[in-house]
């Protein structure tokens, strides 16, 4: 049997909008040249004449929120308390059990730009499919976010998840959710007409704040989802352990066996 792997994470980059300005990472990159007195330091009369080549070493130097590029959301990051009341967990409290599951793909693609996914929608989907969710299964979704990915509207596109049907989901055990677009929820631009419009704030981070009723992580900007199947694979996504957290970056993968 064959083990194929795809990899469903974005890279930490400079060149790409992938956050609000005020959030995009930035990464130094210093070459084997610019790193010589780092090394040189650290040895007395070592000079680069003394080295292979003349070469130091290669280094760079990231600067990152927990949100930038693929990571997990913890229970913490959408709200103090979870499950009607108890301290939220944060992300080295995950356990790790939730982060290598079979996964479950919903194609919500044709949806537009800002749409708010009901639990009807997830519901038809799932029939579509002939699916049955199970507890833990890792459901991601997939958005018209996945292929505007690079573009300046990437963090405007997508559909969102609103609280509806991330409750069902919850309601049927899945504890780990994921969308290839910015955030789970529709894009902010998008929330901000509809509150402009209404004056309800409720509509704001609506599937987020659910995780305020129950306990759940979700995988924001995943990748490559258009590659997956419906199901037949497994999600690994193990968040780097950060203390007391609200999120924790992930290379995120999923694997077929042939």
């Amino acid at each position: 049997m064959a083990r194929k792997f795809i990899d469903l994470s974005i890279p930490i980059e400079n060149e790409v909008i992938s956050d609000p300005i005020p959030f995009n990472p930035t990464v130094t990159y210093m070459d084997h040249k610019q790193t010589l007195p780092q090394l040189t330091g650290f040895f007395p009369g070592l000079t680069e004449q003394d080295l292979p080549d003349g070469e130091a070493w290669a280094i760079e130097k990231v600067e990152l929120i927990t949100h930038n590029g693929t990571h997990l959301d913890a229970p913490y990051h959408f709200h103090s308390t979870m499950n009607h009341g108890e301290r939220a967990i944060t992300i080295d409290e995950v356990p790790l059990d939730w982060c290598f599951r079979p996964g479950v793909k919903l194609d919500f693609r044709d949806y537009e730009d800002g749409y708010v996914v009901t639990q009807a929608d997830v519901i038809a989907a799932l029939k579509h499919m002939d699916y049955k969710l199970q507890p833990k299964d890792i459901v991601v979704v997939n958005t018209r976010a996945g292929c505007a990915y690079g573009d300046e509207d990437y963090i405007h596109a997508g559909c969102g998840m609103g609280a509806e049907a991330t409750r069902y989901l919850l309601e049927q055990g899945v504890v780990v959710t994921g969308t290839d677009a910015w955030s789970w929820d529709a894009p902010f631009s998008h929330t901000k007409a509809r509150y402009e419009e209404t004056g309800d704030a409720a509509l704001i981070w609506e599937g987020h704040k659910v995780g305020r009723e129950m306990m759940y992580c979700h995988l924001e900007k995943l990748h490559n989802l258009e590659s997956l199947p419906p199901v037949g694979f497994t999600v690994a996504c193990f968040p780097v352990k950060i203390k007391n957290a609200s999120a924790g970056w992930t290379r995120a993968v999923a694997i077929i066996d042939e």
